[in-house]
């Protein structure tokens, strides 16, 4: 059996105090490294007969990816999905991203940056960092950027700059951002979600530059398209980085169903499948052509209640929080293959913390005397969203919620929607009740603010002036151990207040063909970078 296992560690160390200028000595290569996972036993090669496209030919390397995400769009700035943030950061390149392995967050164009307290940030951009046509990337193009990512009619990324205030151009290789309020937490805010794009391609083709002649910084380049089907980029022969050790090609399939992207791996049409199920992992690991590697995650998972009847009753939330049996779900329908979360977050994460008060157990009959309290007697009707695909045994987990959830009154129906329309809608604020992930939460400020913060979006409309006062003071403390402090008391009253029940953080399972090599990213993130064929 071939299996490798990561950890990705401590991530407390520099988090809070990542203020100060981060000085990579030489340009970047590939992606930001994901934690090492422990070494596979020796592996044969793969029989001709059975030989993936990733094998070598004539010099050139090529991986297929089976994902589970939709890709509706070249407009690097239509989805807020970790997938495409990882691949627009290799195609056109971002400011910085988060270091898994060093606990910190790495430049790549940006080569460095300060704070000047309490509203100020310097970024300094790499002065040899050039587009696929040569031309040098400036702060001009960071300006562009931010405010295509504003203002573009199609952009789901605005909530990546709601700390921001304005954006400047301080000369050609310097970018003044200000905040609205102190933010602590920006790097978090920016971190591999900060696409930079070309200002004079966009005032050449205006909206259709994405479709025209995509201009890019990155490692790759777009090569192809097809909505909701594949993604293609090839590596850019011109990248002022230098060489990096990705394949020639890369191709992202969409494949949804867990078993066609099994089946496609062991037949050689995949060499990295993401998101194995536990349940068929030593499928995939027995096989003497593939292999598995897993590393826990860094997604939270949870489900989301917007303040509308019955769910504007706190009560009603927290019996939900009461009636799931986490331990029976993670033990039987996962597999033992992911963590409970006592809280938003767990061990790793910025400011956990074991002693986060209250803490739900698995309780029935107090569930069911919370639902009688709240006015709801003899129960009541409510429907559950779930995606179908895009996590791990998702409809099967919320299949067993739905069940723990009827047993104590809460009756609830089962809603099976594509994901990109179930995305879509709870972008909008129009699904009252969902199972969904979190992901990339290195720190947990900016990722609960995008939900339960007034205003910042619309995707649970939860609003609680204690709640957002705390968030703004978070953001406002720049010394670390004040800040976790904050945070606890945040997410101690979130708990509480229940606007969503937080369930269990994913071990991340991939099966790989036997001639790749790719440690996973605790965030779901895969660059193309990081993926090696021999």
């Amino acid at each position: 059996m071939r299996w490798s296992a990561g950890s990705f560690g401590p991530l407390l160390a520099t988090l809070a105090l990542a203020l100060a200028a981060c000085r990579p000595a030489t340009p970047p290569r590939a992606a930001p490294s994901a934690p090492q996972a422990a070494p596979a036993a020796p592996q044969a090669a793969p029989a001709a007969s059975q030989a993936a496209p990733a094998a070598k030919s004539a010099g050139l390397t090529r991986a297929v990816v089976g994902i589970t995400e939709a890709i509706e769009s070249r407009d690097p700035y239509a989805q807020s999905v970790a997938l495409l943030y990882a691949i627009w950061c290799d195609v056109y390149g971002c400011l910085l991203n988060y270091d898994f392995a060093k606990g910190d967050y790495v430049g790549t164009l940006a080569e460095s940056w300060r704070v000047e307290p309490p509203n100020d940030w310097l970024f300094n951009l790499r002065r040899e960092a050039r587009w696929q046509d040569g031309t040098p990337v400036t702060a001009a193009d960071v300006v562009h950027s931010f405010d295509r990512i504003r203002n573009d009619p199609a952009s789901r990324q605005r909530q990546n700059l709601s700390p921001i205030e304005r954006v400047e151009a301080v000369d050609e290789h310097t970018v003044r951002i200000v905040t609205k309020a102190p933010t602590a937490s920006l790097l978090d805010y920016l971190e591999g979600k900060s696409i930079i794009t070309s200002k004079a391609q966009f005032e050449r083709y205006g909206d259709d530059a994405w479709n025209q002649a995509p201009l890019g910084a990155g490692p790759y380049v777009l090569k192809e398209l097809l909505p909701n089907q594949r993604l293609v980029v090839a590596k850019n022969p011109n990248y002022w980085g230098g060489p990096i050790d990705g394949p020639d090609e890369v191709v992202y399939r969409l494949m949804p169903e867990a078993e066609v992207r099994i089946t496609a791996l062991l037949n050689g049409e995949l060499q990295v499948a993401m998101f194995i199920p536990p349940h068929l992992a030593e499928r995939v690991a027995n096989n003497p052509t593939t292999k598995i590697v897993s590393t826990p995650s860094v997604e939270i998972m949870f489900l989301a209640m917007q303040p509308k009847p019955p769910f504007d009753n706190k009560l009603v939330r927290q019996a939900v929080a009461y009636a799931i049996d986490r331990d029976a779900i993670i033990a039987g329908v996962l597999g033992g293959h992911a963590q409970r979360l006592d809280g938003p977050i767990g061990p790793g994460q910025y400011a956990y913390s074991p002693d986060l008060q209250p803490k739900y157990t698995y309780d029935p009959e107090k569930a069911k005397q919370l639902l009688a309290q709240a006015g709801y007697p003899n129960g009541v009707d409510v429907e559950l969203a779930t995606p179908v695909g895009r996590y791990i045994q998702d409809k099967e987990v919320a299949e067993a919620m739905a069940r723990m959830l009827t047993a104590v009154g809460i009756r609830t129906k089962l809603l099976t929607p594509e994901w990109a329309t179930l995305w879509e809608n709870v972008q909008k604020g129009t699904v009252p009740f969902y199972y969904m992930g979190r992901g990339g939460v290195q720190e947990p400020g900016r990722a609960l603010a995008d939900y339960f913060e007034s205003g910042a979006t619309p995707r649970v409309g939860y609003s609680n002036p204690r709640v957002d006062a705390l968030f703004e003071k978070e953001r406002a403390s720049f010394d670390p151990a004040e800040r976790k402090r904050v945070l606890q008391e945040l997410m101690s009253l979130l708990t509480e207040e229940a606007p969503a029940h937080f369930l269990w953080r994913h071990d991340f399972i991939i099966g790989l063909a036997n001639n790749i090599d790719y440690t996973p990213h605790p965030s779901g993130r895969v660059f193309p970078s990081a993926i090696v064929v021999h």
